[in-house]
């Protein structure tokens, strides 16, 4: 408890506590150990750690005078704000209960978190090692997930092996470096793929020109000369039909 002697406690002038703990407790994403850690770094720093954690034996300060109990009143709400603001709804209806104290609400999360460590610990070991890269936007956000749960398992008391995880990252990073690689091939056989209909239709279309430029210089020779025998024979011919129209008629 802070000196009664002093007009203003330091713990008082916190206006927002999530600015100090970014961490909110939940029942699901167990971060218990991390949220524990920095809710005492900041109650130590602002006097007030013997509001959740009983002092030493022989080092208690209890308040005597009734400006001290009114200053300790006041802190442990102070101190009771700042767990409720920092964990999630579900938690907070969980451990709410009438005229409870700091200290009893920081007891009842631990003793939530900690009763269970087997049940949560296997949860956790399951989802580590079925955690697949390809559901994470990049390597970043899929090894700093495993952390996340890596660090859950330290705080249940089941420690991944160093080798265990270091393995699961390399062997994702692995994987998904070779797909990388496997789809960056595909993409310039398709690439080279249409490169090559592409010069080979260019060149089916050229020869095709070609061949239609041949055709016409060809039917253009063909038809001078037919116009030609046309006008040499087609008299001949023509004679012969006047000759052939003139028997019919005699006929």
């Amino acid at each position: 408890m802070g000196d009664s002697k002093s007009s203003f406690h330091p713990a008082l002038a916190v206006s927002n506590i999530k600015n100090l703990v970014p961490i909110t407790l939940e029942m699901e994403n167990v971060q218990y150990a991390t949220w524990a850690e920095l809710f005492k770094i900041h109650a130590r720093s602002h006097k007030v750690l013997d509001h959740i954690i009983p002092p030493a034996s022989g080092k208690e300060k209890m308040p005597k005078t009734d400006e001290e109990k009114e200053l300790w009143s006041t802190l442990d709400a102070t101190v009771l704000q700042w767990i409720y603001a920092t964990i999630s709804h579900d938690l907070l209806h969980t451990i709410l209960e009438l005229d409870t104290t700091a200290m009893e609400a920081w007891n009842r999360l631990r003793d939530i978190f900690q009763d269970n460590k087997h049940s949560r610990a296997v949860t956790l070991e399951y989802d580590f090692t079925h955690t697949q890269m390809e559901n994470f936007p990049n390597v970043s956000a899929y090894c700093q997930h495993l952390k996340s749960l890596s660090d859950q398992l330290k705080s249940v008391g089941s420690p991944l092996d160093n080798t265990k995880a270091g393995l699961k990252k390399a062997t994702q990073t692995t994987d998904s470096a070779m797909v990388a690689r496997d789809l960056d091939d595909s993409h310039e056989n398709v690439d080279q793929h249409s490169n090559h209909r592409n010069n080979y239709g260019g060149k089916r279309h050229q020869h095709r020109n070609n061949s239609g430029k041949q055709r016409s210089s060809s039917g253009g020779r063909g038809g001078g000369k037919g116009s030609s025998g046309s006008s040499s024979s087609g008299g001949g011919k023509g004679g012969g039909t006047n000759r052939y129209g003139g028997r019919q008629q005699a006929l």
